[in-house]
């Protein structure tokens, strides 16, 4: 029996995780291990009540397709948010386009520019979220990534990069605040990143599903610079505590949008029309996620004080829920993250982000009783 045609993309897709860790992982729970799980960005924090609320008394007798542009008060609802917390004026029906989490929105992006043979670049940061890539390459585009580095606030800097892959860049990925380093974005940066798009002709994809996730001062947007050959990226996900309802937005220039518009109604992407209304609600209400922000707070506060008492360090990790950690004198990233294990914490290597050896990335997530006993559990492991 022949075997069945493969995507070569598959095969040149690297794995998110280090295989072995992923075994030893699920052994141990087999084993009834208690586990501090801070590999997967999923918050155990539960869903704000109003949202939850929201969504079951939208819950229609009969269920039906949704419309790909989503409900007028959600797009409405988000130009209210992107006015309060950036002073950034769009119009709800020609400059947003719900979706369904930032994910699927990233990986479907491409889809709506490839086609120009004098731009097959998609220049992205690394370390960075793999999805960036993984678009690019399922919509027959090159990915190209570039290092980022401590020294240089892990900023993806269009002028160290030739003018003749600009020319070619069809999308231009930057992440502030960047998972997996937390590093921020200040607005001299972004200027660079604008005239650059403005020069080259490429788009500015800027993934700010973090945007509400700090601890200093607020993170600027992108649209706060120009939406001229800018789209940015929104979600739910972390501000809301709403992972698994998969809502998101993506605005920015009137015909980028209108392009996505286009694509979209074909893959047939959208949120359910009862989780538009939590969506909705929570685009219209900040007081929740100032809420959630303090939590992700104190569980930074309470590792970063462990780091310094036994001589690890941070590099970045200014926002977003993670910390980027460096690993000891010695160690590998995958080596590190296994030892950690034995002591049931889940960390992620930073080679599952690219270019991160050196480091581990931890994600806030358990509960903050929960980073207290791992903690504890940290502290037996030599460093």
């Amino acid at each position: 029996m022949k075997s069945p045609p493969v995507n070569p993309v598959l095969d040149a897709i690297p794995a998110n995780l280090t295989v072995e860790l992923d075994a030893r992982k699920a052994a141990l729970a087999r084993a009834g291990r208690k586990l501090y799980d801070f590999g997967l960005g999923d918050p155990k924090e539960p869903t704000p009540p109003f949202l939850r609320e929201a969504l079951r008394a939208a819950v229609p007798e009969v269920s039906q397709y949704p419309s790909a542009a989503g409900t007028p008060a959600l797009r409405r609802a988000v130009a209210g948010y992107l006015s309060r917390r950036f002073g950034v004026a769009v119009d709800p029906e020609r400059q947003v386009v719900p979706a369904t989490g930032a994910k699927e929105s990233i990986f479907h992006l491409p889809l709506a520019f490839a086609g120009d043979p004098r731009r097959r670049k998609v220049v992205l940061p690394d370390p960075g979220y793999p999805t960036y890539e993984v678009g690019a390459r399922f919509a027959g585009l090159e990915p190209v990534k570039v290092p980022l580095a401590a020294e240089g606030r892990f900023l993806l800097e269009p002028g160290a990069l030739p003018a003749s892959l600009l020319d070619e860049t069809l999308l231009f990925w930057i992440s502030y605040p960047h998972n997996p380093t937390g590093a921020v974005a200040p607005r001299d940066y972004l200027e660079r990143v604008g005239r650059a798009a403005l020069r080259h002709g490429f788009v500015v994809a800027s993934d700010e599903c973090y945007a509400d996730v700090w601890f200093d001062a607020p993170p600027l947007s992108m649209l706060q610079v120009q939406v001229e050959n800018v789209l940015a990226i929104h979600s739910c996900s972390k501000r809301s505590g709403m992972t698994g309802y998969r809502s998101g937005f993506l605005a920015g220039d009137r015909d980028v949008i209108a392009s996505l518009r286009a694509l979209r109604g074909h893959p047939g992407v959208a949120s359910a029309e009862f989780v538009a209304p939590a969506a909705t609600a929570a685009w219209s209400d900040d007081a929740h996620a100032a809420g959630r922000r303090e939590i992700f707070r104190a569980k930074r506060d309470r590792f970063l004080a462990f780091f310094r008492a036994h001589g690890l360090h941070a590099d970045a990790s200014e926002a977003t829920l993670y910390l980027w950690v460096r690993v000891p004198a010695g160690e590998t990233s995958g080596g590190y993250a296994l030892r950690l294990l034995e002591e049931g914490i889940v960390v992620a290597p930073g080679t599952a982000f690219g270019a991160g050896e050196g480091h581990v990335r931890v994600a806030l997530v358990p509960t903050l009783e929960e980073c207290d006993a791992a903690v504890e559990a940290w502290s037996r492991v030599r460093t």
